[in-house]
């Protein structure tokens, strides 16, 4: 990593920690929507178990939304954004840091908080295990998705509501297939890998894919 995206990338972590959807914002709602599932489920602790990998996904989906409409937004406002495309540097490396950083700042933290959070759901160890191997691979794809939408609504002020409409639709697939990877090894180990590397295979496909389509956004709302 040259010298400029190294800065760049530390500017990112700090101002991903400040703005809007800090680490620690996103572990509490994310312990808000697990601990809430239970009550609205009843004290059935099968059936917690059987939708524990679904809940987890759901949430972490959610807290993930979380400061999405700041990631270009205050880049934007402040001017940061047009001198970055007047620098002739890649914006497409300018999205990537930027997701990877605000991955690191708020996804990061989720999926450390998720094997605490299974215990209210009542998970086995080796469910607790999965859906934390599938929230490591796949939340990456949930930033470069939101970052597709982030885009797309830097120049509404209040674009929060219409980037959770964008973003969701198009986070289903990697919703499916992590819920479908934790609920293979909880019931056989052997087909865990064809829904795992698929998800797997979304997230590379979102990180190729995702900054193309945010770096396309970008200029087009800089016009």
């Amino acid at each position: 990593m040259t010298g400029w995206a190294l800065s760049l990338f530390r500017r990112e972590i700090s101002l991903a920690v400040r703005v809007g959807g800090s680490a620690m914002v996103g572990v509490l709602f994310f312990l808000a929507v697990v601990t809430v599932i239970p009550f609205g489920v009843g004290p059935d602790l099968n059936l917690l178990a059987r939708i524990g990998p679904a809940v987890l996904w759901i949430g972490a989906l959610l807290a993930t939304l979380l400061g999405l409409d700041r990631l270009f937004q205050a880049d934007r406002e402040d001017g940061a954004l047009d001198l970055f495309l007047m620098s002739g540097r890649s914006l497409e490396l300018l999205v990537l840091i930027k997701c990877l950083a605000h991955w690191m700042a708020t996804g990061l933290p989720l999926v450390i908080a998720a094997p605490v959070l299974a215990i209210f759901l009542n998970l086995e160890p080796v469910a607790i295990g999965a859906v934390t191997l599938t929230l490591l691979v796949g939340t990456p794809a949930l930033t470069l998705i939101g970052a597709v939408g982030a885009s797309l609504t830097v120049s509404l002020r209040r674009g929060g509501l219409l980037l959770a409409v964008l973003v969701i639709p198009l986070a289903i697939p990697v919703l499916i297939f992590g819920v479908s990877s934790a609920d293979a090894a909880i019931h056989d180990p052997v087909p865990f890998m064809t829904p795992f590397l698929i998800l797997c295979a979304l997230t590379l496909i979102t990180a190729v894919i995702g900054p193309l389509a945010s770096a396309a956004a970008l200029r087009f709302s800089s016009d």
